[in-house]
C-alpha cells in the first residue's frame, strides 16, 4: 500500500497539479484582496479620497473615478486590480467595452511593478546598465503608449451608458454589462464598520465561490499541455523547431545579426534565459546597444504565443470567462503587438 502511495505521488502528472494548485491558491489570494479592498473602499467612502489621483486617469477616458482605484492598485498587485475590475464589472459599474479600456489603461501601472520586481533587481544587472536601462524604457514607453491608447479609446468610445450611469432603464447595454445606475451601487454603505467588513467579506466570498472551479480546471488543463507538450508535439508529427524558425525569419526580415537567433528562441521561451544568452554578445560587441533591445523585443513578439497559452488563458479565462476573457486578451496581445513593432521600426 505504502509503495502504490509513493508511485502514485512520485507521479509527474502529480507534481504538475501540485504546482497548479500552488498557483491557483495565491491568484486566488490576491484575486479575494482585490474584491475585498473594492467593496471596502466603497463602503468606507475611500474611492472619493483616491478618485483625487486617478481623476486625472479616468476623466479623460470618461470612466468612473472610482475604477481609478482599481487601475492604482493593479501598481500593487496586478491579479488585485484585475480583481476589483471583474466586481465593478459584475456590479453593472462598467460595461464590457468600459472595463475592457479599464484593463488596457492598467497596462503602465502593471509594468511599474515589475520594474521594482524583476527589471531593477534582476535584468538590468545581468544586461548591464545601459542596455538594460534602454531595454526598459523602451518596455516602459510602450506600456505608457498602450495605456493612452486606452484613455484616447475612452475619450471616443465611451459615454453614460457605458459606465452604468445611465437611469432611464435597466436593460442590457449594447455591450454588455448593465445601464443600472452606478450611483447606486456605491451609494448604499452599511451602516457601521463591522457591517462593512461582513458585507465586503460575503462579496469576496462569492466572487471566489464563482471564479475558483473555472481557475483551477483552465490551470490544470493548460499546464498539464504545456508539461507533455513535447509528446503530443511528436503525435503531431512536428517538434520545438518551431519557435526557433520564426525566430530566424524575424531577423532575417529585420537584418539583425545572426547570433539573434539563438537570443531570440531563449528569451521567448524565457525572459531570464534570453538576458543571459546576449549579455556576453553585448559585451564582445557582437551586438550593439541598439540591436540587442531590438533582438529582445523580437523574442518578446514570439514569447507572446507561449505566454498567452501559459498564463494569459487561463488567467483571463478564470476571471472574466471564455468570451470575455477572449476579448481581452485579444485587445491586450494586439496592441502589444502593435506598438512593440512600431518600437522596433524606431530602433533599426
Amino acid at each position: 500500500m505504502q509503495s502504490l502511495v509513493a508511485a502514485v505521488l512520485g507521479h509527474p502528472i502529480v507534481a504538475v497539479l501540485g504546482e497548479v494548485a500552488i498557483r491557483v491558491l495565491r491568484i486566488t489570494f490576491f484575486l479575494s484582496f482585490g474584491v475585498f479592498l473594492a467593496e471596502l473602499a466603497v463602503a468606507f467612502g475611500l474611492v472619493e479620497k483616491i478618485a483625487v489621483v486617478s481623476r486625472y486617469l479616468t476623466s479623460p477616458a470618461n470612466l468612473p473615478d472610482e475604477v481609478g482605484t482599481a487601475i492604482l492598485t493593479t501598481t500593487a498587485s496586478t491579479t488585485a486590480g484585475y480583481g476589483m475590475l471583474a466586481d465593478f464589472r459584475e456590479s453593472g459599474v462598467l460595461s464590457d467595452r468600459a472595463t475592457i479600456i479599464a484593463v488596457t489603461i492598467n497596462t503602465f501601472f502593471g509594468f511599474a511593478q515589475h520594474i521594482i520586481t524583476f527589471y531593477a533587481p534582476i535584468l538590468i544587472p545581468i544586461l548591464g546598465f545601459r542596455v538594460g536601462v534602454l531595454y526598459v524604457a523602451t518596455r516602459g514607453l510602450i506600456a505608457l503608449a498602450i495605456t493612452l491608447t486606452g484613455i484616447a479609446a475612452g475619450a471616443v468610445l465611451l459615454d453614460a451608458s457605458n459606465v452604468g450611469r445611465s437611469t432611464a432603464n435597466t436593460d442590457p447595454a449594447p455591450d454588455g454589462g448593465t445601464a443600472d445606475d452606478a450611483g447606486d451601487v456605491f451609494d448604499e454603505r452599511p451602516e457601521s464598520r463591522r457591517a462593512a467588513v461582513r458585507t465586503a467579506f460575503d462579496a469576496t466570498a462569492e466572487k471566489v465561490r464563482d471564479i475558483l472551479p473555472r481557475l483551477a480546471a483552465i490551470y490544470a488543463v493548460v499546464s498539464l499541455l504545456v508539461a507533455y507538450g513535447d509528446e503530443i508535439l511528436a503525435l503531431a508529427g512536428s517538434d520545438g523547431a518551431s519557435v526557433t524558425a520564426a525566430a530566424d525569419g524575424f531577423a532575417g526580415l529585420l537584418g539583425l545579426p545572426g547570433a539573434a537567433i539563438p537570443v531570440i528562441a531563449a528569451y521567448a521561451l524565457d525572459t531570464t534565459s534570453g538576458a543571459t544568452v546576449i549579455s556576453p554578445l553585448i559585451r564582445n560587441g557582437t551586438f550593439t546597444a541598439r540591436t540587442a533591445v531590438a533582438t529582445m523585443l523580437v523574442g518578446g513578439i514570439i514569447s507572446f504565443a507561449v505566454s498567452t497559452f501559459k498564463r494569459s488563458i487561463p488567467f483571463q479565462f478564470g476571471i472574466w470567462g471564455r468570451e470575455f476573457g477572449t476579448k481581452v486578451i485579444v485587445v491586450n496581445t494586439g496592441l502589444k503587438i502593435v506598438w512593440i513593432a512600431l518600437a522596433l521600426v524606431v530602433l533599426l
